[in-house]
C-alpha cells in the first residue's frame, strides 16, 4: 500500500508539472488571499545594544554578527513606506524576546514596547497586515545560561507569559501569529549538528565545533519542548484573547518537498521515512495527538512521550500550518545506519539527502541557489491536504538565494517567484487551502548560516553606504506590479503603465 501511496505522488508530480500557470495576475487568486514579504528580527533589526536589548542565543552564536543588520530599528518608517510603495498587503515579521523581555521573564522593556508599538502602528496606519512570529532562534542568552533554554520544560513557563505579553500589548492589531519558526529545523540544527544556535551537538555527530551537547538526545528533548510551548501559548490565545482580538494563530514548518530519489521500494519508503521525521514530527501530534510510529520505533526511549493531558494540550492546537519552502529534494535509503549503537536524528531516519538526481553531484549548486522545482510545491500542498485533512495553510518563506552584491538585474528569482506563485495558484485551484504567500525577503538580511554572504532581498541594502540605502531590484519592480493586479508572464517580463523612479531613495512609484 506505501509503494503505491508513493507511486500516486510521483504520477501526481508529473502531471502537475504539466498544468502549470504561464501568465497570471493578482485577480486570479482569491480576494481574501494575502500576499506580503517577511523577515525576522534578528535578520534586520540592529541596535543590538540599545534601549535595554539584551543578548539572545543568536548573538551569541554569531558573536554579534547582527548588531547593525540592516537597521530597521531605526529605519522602519522608512521601510513600511517602501512596502506601501511596493504594494505589500501584509509584512510578517518576529518579535525579539530580548528587546521586550530582557531577562527572559519578568519586567517588559518600555523601549522595546514603544519599538513593536510603532512599527505596528506604521503598518497599519499604511493599509498593511501586521502578521507576527513569537521566536525565530533568539530566546535571551540569560535562559539559556540558567537552565539550557529548549532543553528544559521551565521554557514552557517563560515562554508562554512572553506571548501572554506580545497577545496583551499588540494583538488589538495583529492579523496573525507564529508561535515558533521551523522548530522542526531547529531541533536538528541547533541540538543535533549543531550549525545554528544554541550550537549544541557531540561526537561523532555535527558540523559545528561543539563543545557541549547531545545530539542523540537533545533535538528530541528541545523539539518536545517546543511543541509543549507553542501549544501552551495556543491555548492561552484562544482561551483568553482570540474572540476579542480576531486574529489567528499557528506555527510555522521547514517543508522540503520530499521524493524518492528511485522507485525502488527501499527508497519510497525511505521518503514517506522522511515526511514523518521532517513534517509529522510536529505535524501528526497537532493533528492526531501523538508522534509518528516510525519516530517512536527508530527513536525508542530518546524521544519523549505524549502524555495523555500533554496530547490534549497539543491536539488541535492551531488555526494554520505555517510552511516554509524552497526546493525539493530526494530521498536515497540508508536502513545500515539503523545498525548503529549510538544515534542522531539522521541516522534514525535512515536516510540520506540528495539535492540532484545525478548520483556523481547529489548537492548540485545548493546552497548557492535554490534548484526551482515549483512542481514540488504542489506536491507538498496536495500531501498537506491528503494526509493531515486540508488544514489553513500560509507559505511564509518562499524565495531565492543568490551571492550578496549579485546584480540588481535578478531575473533568475523573478523567474522563480514566476513559476512557484504560478504553481501555488495551480494547488489552490486544485482544492488547496493555502491562504497567504510571503516572500522571503523584502530585504537583504543578515542571514543565519553565512551572515552577509548572500541574499533573497527583493531589495538591495548597500552595506558600504553610511546610510544603508535601499535599491530595488528587478523582482521588486516585478512582484509590485504582480500585486497592484498587473499581468506576468513566464519569463519574468511586466509591462509598466509608468516607469519606476531610479532615484537615490530607492523607492518606487506607484503604478496603474
Amino acid at each position: 500500500m506505501l509503494r503505491l501511496y508513493c507511486l500516486l505522488f510521483l504520477l501526481l508530480n508529473q502531471a502537475l508539472a504539466v498544468l502549470s500557470v504561464d501568465t497570471y495576475s493578482r485577480k486570479d487568486f482569491p480576494p481574501d488571499f494575502i500576499f506580503g514579504a517577511a523577515t525576522s528580527a534578528y535578520q534586520v533589526e540592529g541596535a543590538a545594544h540599545e534601549d535595554g536589548r539584551s543578548s539572545s542565543i543568536w548573538d551569541t552564536f554569531s558573536h554579534g554578527g547582527g548588531e547593525v543588520a540592516v537597521d530597521e530599528y531605526h529605519k522602519y518608517k522608512e521601510d513600511v513606506h517602501l512596502m506601501a510603495e511596493t504594494g505589500l498587503e501584509a509584512y510578517r515579521f518576529s518579535i525579539s524576546w530580548s528587546r521586550l523581555i530582557p531577562n527572559g521573564r519578568g519586567p517588559v522593556n518600555p523601549k522595546g514596547l514603544q519599538y513593536y508599538n510603532n512599527l505596528i502602528d506604521e503598518l497599519i496606519s499604511h493599509g498593511i497586515q501586521a502578521h507576527v512570529l513569537l521566536y525565530n532562534y533568539d530566546h535571551p542568552q540569560s535562559l539559556e545560561d540558567e537552565y539550557g533554554g529548549w532543553l528544559s520544560r521551565n521554557i514552557v513557563r517563560d515562554f508562554t507569559a512572553y506571548a501572554d505579553v506580545c497577545f496583551r500589548e499588540f494583538g488589538d492589531r495583529v492579523s496573525s501569529w507564529s508561535t515558533i519558526n521551523e522548530p522542526n529545523i531547529f531541533a536538528v540544527g541547533g541540538y543535533d549538528q549543531g550549525v545554528v544556535p544554541p550550537g549544541r551537538c557531540s561526537y561523532p555527530f555535527g558540523f559545528g565545533n561543539c563543545s557541549i551537547g547531545n545530539s542523540s538526545t537533545e533535538p528530541y528533548l528541545a523539539a518536545h519542548n517546543m511543541l509543549l510551548a507553542h501549544a501552551s501559548a495556543v491555548r492561552l490565545y484562544k482561551n483568553r484573547y482570540q474572540s476579542k482580538q480576531n486574529g489567528v494563530i499557528g506555527i510555522t514548518l521547514y517543508a522540503f518537498w520530499l521524493l524518492p530519489l528511485t522507485n525502488s521500494t527501499e527508497d519510497e519508503t525511505a521518503a514517506q521515512r522522511a515526511r514523518d521525521f521532517f513534517l509529522g514530527w510536529f505535524l501528526n501530534p497537532l493533528v492526531f495527538g501523538d508522534y509518528p510510529e516510525i519516530m517512536k520505533k527508530n527513536a525508542g526511549s530518546r524521544l519523549p512521550v505524549l502524555t495523555n493531558q500533554d496530547s490534549k494540550l497539543v491536539k488541535g492546537a492551531f488555526d494554520f500550518i505555517g510552511m516554509i519552502h524552497y526546493t525539493t529534494v530526494y530521498i536515497k535509503d540508508n536502513s545500515k545506519t539503523l545498525k548503529l549503537e549510538n544515534r542522531d536524528v539522521q541516522a534514525d531516519m535512515a536516510l540520506t539527502i540528495w539535492f540532484t538526481q545525478d548520483e556523481d553531484d547529489p548537492f548540485g549548486i545548493f546552497p548557492v541557489e535554490y534548484p526551482a522545482r515549483p512542481w514540488g510545491l504542489q506536491g507538498l500542498l496536495e500531501y498537506f491536504k491528503e494526509a493531515y485533512g486540508n488544514p489553513p495553510v500560509y507559505i511564509h518563506e518562499n524565495g531565492q538565494v543568490s551571492r550578496r552584491n549579485s546584480s540588481l538585474e535578478d531575473t533568475s528569482r523573478v523567474e522563480y517567484l514566476h513559476a512557484y506563485i504560478g504553481s501555488l495558484l495551480d494547488s489552490i485551484r486544485n482544492g488547496s487551502n493555502t491562504r497567504g504567500y510571503f516572500v522571503w525577503s523584502f530585504l537583504d538580511v543578515f542571514e543565519l548560516l553565512d551572515g552577509s554572504g548572500s541574499s533573497y532581498g527583493l531589495y538591495f541594502v548597500d552595506l558600504k553606504d553610511p546610510t544603508l540605502k535601499r535599491l530595488p531590484k528587478k523582482s521588486a519592480h516585478w512582484y509590485s506590479h504582480f500585486l497592484k493586479g498587473g499581468r506576468v508572464s513566464p519569463d519574468g517580463t511586466i509591462e509598466l503603465e509608468k516607469t519606476f523612479d531610479d532615484s537615490s531613495s530607492g523607492t518606487l512609484v506607484s503604478i496603474g
